[in-house]
């Protein structure tokens, strides 16, 4: 689904990403760990288009995935992306989120959107939120309708940049389940976390990206109770108090 090779990226003199190569296949679930500033939020965003890339190759599906292709709007709307902030338009209702992208972009036809929406919604557990603005969602429920806002567009992958980061603790659990149940339907699922229980259950592989690069990657189970690499054993000693 997804092939990662010899990616660079340097802002400036400093280089976020070196060298970094995977392959991710379809109905994977890859949760990627790491520091801040290990570049694990601009390798997402090379992979959706957000983020130009200096050197090496990104394909999804065999497509190039680049930001400068005239094409990369189109190749978007297969990439769902959801961000640590919801991103949600403040003014629109949850329903009317949920169903700007296909109605606008897409072509969809309103009332088809409508009821997709409202399936979705339905889907995330917001079915009584359909005409609530952002400003009266609770910060887990805003990021369930932009899980939903997400899947509208029916995307073939969906990339997570630490979706429960900005959210109180009590609220982390609602939105791990949604997607959970995401990964148990098969959806192809990139995500960057600090989740790591979500991730040693959830993921069918993790990787952990230090100053730029893959240093260790394998089983969730190989990864985060039996790490081979010191720089590993350091991150997870501090973030989970467990090796």
């Amino acid at each position: 689904m997804i092939s990662v090779k010899n990616l660079s990226k340097s802002f400036g003199t400093h280089r976020v990403l070196d060298d970094v190569s995977l392959e991710i296949g379809k109905g994977e679930v890859v949760c990627i760990i790491g520091a801040s500033g290990s570049g694990k939020s601009t390798l997402l965003r090379c992979m959706n288009g957000l983020e130009s890339y200096d050197s090496g190759e990104l394909t999804i599906e065999g497509r190039a995935i680049h930001r400068d292709d005239r094409d990369i709007h189109r190749l978007r709307t297969e990439v769902g992306m959801v961000f640590q902030r919801f991103n949600l338009f403040p003014h629109r209702t949850a329903l009317e989120n949920v169903i700007e992208g296909p109605v606008y972009v897409k072509k969809v036809p309103l009332r088809q959107a409508r009821e997709e929406g409202q399936a979705l919604l339905q889907k995330v557990g917001l079915a009584d939120k359909f005409d609530a603005y952002p400003a009266k969602l609770s910060g887990g429920q805003q990021q369930r309708v932009a899980i939903a806002r997400s899947l509208a567009m029916k995307p073939k992958v969906i990339l997570f940049d630490e979706p429960t980061s900005a959210l109180d603790p009590e609220l982390v659990g609602e939105v791990l389940r949604v997607m959970q149940q995401l990964a148990e339907e098969g959806m192809t699922m990139v995500v960057v976390t600090h989740e790591m229980d979500f991730a040693r259950e959830v993921a069918d592989r993790v990787l952990f990206l230090d100053q730029g690069r893959i240093l260790e990657q394998g089983a969730p189970e190989d990864v985060l109770k039996n790490p081979k690499n010191e720089r590993t054993r350091d991150f997870l000693r501090r973030v989970i108090h467990a090796i």
